[in-house]
């Protein structure tokens, strides 16, 4: 391997996406090992030499999100004391990225927290795809590239010929990104209004704003955890005269009885990212992984040759 070449290094919960980056960058999956003594810790070591080296490790943060994110830190402190010239953390799912605020007394900013304890491990620069909150990006004093799995999903449903389509975003907070899915589709939008009043995943869909009648409803949003939220908005699309639902989720974080609620809503299909690929349940029929490793090999690619990402997501 030459001195110039891209090192990529696959963490223990994006194993199958860092092969598939590495298929496509035609490179070799760098060697390491991570273990998991009996009593919870976690010991990683990198297996060749990176001295002088720009490391590329690519390591999703849930399923356990704690155990996956401190062997995060580990390996980005490997590297560094390993001599490693910079080190890249690809995070294809930043798990922590909810806790992007304040918003109630005595809690913490969670990715905040999260930001610093990478920075203070050694990372250079942090690419991830769809932060939940785009502000996150400014909880980093090192660049951060936010990717978006836009195109890829719309790809994919450009691909079903869907007839008189329309984009719903699941709520207002996501309508400004749900409008980036109708302006590339080439369609138009509704937005469901939505009120959760806990943190127990638990949503109430109150009203859709839109006309949907006769038409094919895709649902996107950036990830989704119970399923609850996409079979409530589906449901109400379907009373409300919508022709067929489809939905497109960048993160399938899927737990509990999410696949219980996919199969008993109205969805046709569920499109999502392998940006979380060790799930803790067996998928719907109703399920369709769609790759997002090309998206990350490019911008991984780019980052090496110090060219421009934001050319990859032209008007997004």
């Amino acid at each position: 391997m030459g001195a110039n070449e891209i090192m990529l290094f696959a963490g223990t919960a994006s194993k199958e996406l860092a092969a598939k980056i590495a298929d496509y960058l035609q490179i070799r999956i760098g060697a390491g090992e991570a273990l998991k003594f009996s009593e919870g810790n976690i010991f990683v070591r990198v297996q060749e030499n990176v001295r002088g080296r720009r490391v590329y490790l690519v390591q999703s943060t849930v399923f356990p999100a704690n155990d996956n994110f401190m062997e995060l830190l580990f390996w980005t402190d490997a590297f560094k004391r390993a001599s490693a010239e910079s080190v890249t953390v690809v995070i294809p799912y930043f798990s922590y990225g909810k806790g992007d605020k304040k918003d109630e007394p005595r809690v913490s900013i969670r990715a905040r927290v999260c930001a610093d304890a990478i920075e203070a491990a050694g990372a250079d620069r942090v690419v991830t795809m769809d932060l939940h909150a785009p502000q996150i990006q400014g909880f980093f004093r090192i660049p951060v590239d936010n990717l978006y799995a836009l195109p890829a999903l719309c790809d994919r449903i450009r691909a079903e010929s869907l007839p008189n389509l329309i984009v719903v975003s699941p709520d207002t907070g996501f309508a400004k990104q749900a409008r980036k899915f109708a302006a590339y589709l080439g369609t138009s939008v509704a937005i469901a209004d939505k009120e959760r009043r806990a943190h127990d995943e638990k949503a109430t869909v109150l009203e859709i704003i839109g006309e949907v009648e006769g038409k094919v409803a895709v649902i996107v949003d950036d990830f989704t955890i119970s399923g609850r939220t996409l079979a409530n908005v589906a449901r109400q699309l379907s009373a409300r005269g919508a022709r067929d639902v489809y939905a497109a989720v960048a993160h399938g974080v899927f737990s509990g009885d999410a696949m219980k609620e996919i199969d008993n809503s109205p969805i046709r299909k569920l499109f999502v990212t392998d940006s979380v690929e060790n799930q803790p349940v067996a998928f719907s029929d109703k399920i369709e992984v769609v790759s997002v490793a090309h998206l990350f090999g490019q911008a991984i690619r780019s980052i090496h040759n110090r060219e421009s990402i934001s050319v990859m997501f032209p008007g997004i």
